[in-house]
C-alpha cells in the first residue's frame, strides 16, 4: 500500500515538471520579444568629474633666460639668503657652501678644497643651464643626500634670473641656449595681462602677535628653520658652536648681541636689554630694518603666523623657557 502511495507522488512531480517545461516552450512559440537598440526612456548618467587640469607647464629654460635679468637675480640671491653660505667674488671664500664664480660651465665639484658631499660627487659633467635650473628648483631632488639645506626656487623667472647672474660671475660667459623657434622671450610684456584690477585692498592687519604666539607650533617653528636655510648659519642646541650666526640655545630673553665666542656686528651691539618676544618678532621680520647694518644677510620672515612659530621653536630651547606674554 505504501508502494502505491509513494509511485503516485513521484508520478505526479514527474507530470507537473512536463507540463511546466510543455508550457515553456507554447509560450516562446507565441511570443518573440524583440531587443530594443536603445532604451525607450534614456536615462542620463552623470560624467564623472574631469581629472583636475595638470599644472601648466612652464616656459621652456632657454626663453625665460632670454629675458632674465642679471640683477634681478643678485638681488634674489641675496633675499633668499645664498650670501649666508656662498661668496661670488673671483678667488672669494668658500663658507658653509662653495664660492660660486665661474660655476656655470664648471665640474660639479669646482671649487679646490671643498669638501661636496658625496651626492654632488657623483655628478659627473660640468654645470649646465639645465642642471643649474634642476638643482635651484629643488636641491635635494636633483642630489638626493646633499648638504645643501636650501628648500629651492619654485619661481622659474626667479630661477632664470639667478642663473643669468651666476652666467655673468665670469670673464668668458657661457653661450646662452638657442630659444625654441617663434617662442617669445618670458619677460613682463610677454606674460599673459592681468585682468583689470578694481581697486587695490589694503593688506589684512596682522592678529595681535601675543595672539599669535599663544597658537604657535613649536614643530612646525623648527621645521621652518631648516626649510628657511636657518642651520646653515646657526646651532640650536645646548653648547652648539657658532658658525656664520652665533648658537641661538637659549636666546629667547638672554641680552642681545652676547653669545661667548662670537663677534656680533655694531649694528646689534648697539641693542641693548634682552632678546624679548617682541624683539625677536620684530627681528625676524627684516633684519635689516631692525638693526641697519647688520651682518646678518636674511631677507626675514613675512608670514606673521610663521615667526611666531620660529619663535615658540626658540622659547623651548631652554631649561627654563620663558613665560608666554598674555594673548591679546
Amino acid at each position: 500500500m505504501e508502494t502505491m502511495e509513494v509511485n503516485k507522488a513521484i508520478a505526479a512531480v514527474l507530470v507537473s515538471g512536463i507540463a511546466f517545461m510543455l508550457a515553456g516552450l507554447v509560450a516562446d512559440g507565441l511570443v518573440h520579444p524583440k531587443r530594443l537598440d536603445k532604451p525607450a526612456i534614456p536615462i542620463e548618467v552623470a560624467a564623472s568629474a574631469a581629472p583636475a587640469a595638470a599644472a601648466a607647464a612652464e616656459p621652456p629654460l632657454a626663453v625665460l633666460l632670454a629675458g632674465a635679468d642679471a640683477k634681478k637675480g643678485e638681488a634674489v640671491a641675496r633675499s633668499a639668503g645664498c650670501v649666508a653660505c656662498h661668496t661670488f667674488a673671483e678667488g672669494g671664500k668658500a663658507g658653509v657652501g662653495p664660492n660660486l664664480y665661474g660655476v656655470l660651465g664648471a665640474p660639479h665639484g669646482h671649487m679646490a678644497g671643498f669638501a661636496y658631499s658625496e651626492a654632488l660627487k657623483a655628478k659627473a659633467g660640468p654645470w649646465t643651464y639645465d642642471d643649474l635650473n634642476a638643482w635651484l628648483k629643488k636641491p635635494a631632488a636633483y642630489a638626493p643626500g646633499t648638504k645643501m639645506s636650501f628648500a629651492g626656487l619654485p619661481d622659474p623667472v626667479k630661477r632664470a634670473d639667478v642663473i643669468a647672474y651666476l652666467r655673468s660671475l665670469s670673464a668668458a660667459p657661457e653661450p646662452l641656449p638657442a630659444a625654441p623657434a617663434g617662442a617669445a622671450a618670458a619677460t613682463p610684456a610677454s606674460a599673459p595681462a592681468p585682468a583689470p584690477a578694481v581697486a587695490a585692498a589694503a593688506p589684512a592687519a596682522e592678529p595681535p602677535f601675543e595672539t599669535l604666539l599663544a597658537a604657535a607650533d613649536p614643530a612646525k617653528g623648527e621645521a621652518d628653520t631648516k626649510k628657511l636655510g636657518c642651520v646653515a648659519c646657526h646651532t640650536f642646541v645646548q653648547g652648539g658652536k657658532n658658525g656664520l650666526g652665533p648658537n641661538l640655545y637659549g636666546v629667547v630673553g638672554a641680552p642681545v648681541a652676547e653669545v661667548a665666542g662670537y663677534s656680533f656686528s655694531s649694528a646689534l651691539k648697539a641693542k641693548t636689554g634682552k632678546w624679548t618676544f617682541a624683539m625677536l618678532n620684530e627681528w625676524l621680520t627684516k633684519p635689516a630694518a631692525y638693526a641697519p647694518g647688520t651682518k646678518m644677510t636674511f631677507a626675514g620672515i613675512r608670514d606673521a603666523a610663521q615667526r611666531a612659530d620660529v619663535i615658540a621653536y626658540l622659547r623651548t630651547l631652554s631649561a627654563t623657557p620663558e613665560p608666554l606674554p598674555a594673548a591679546k
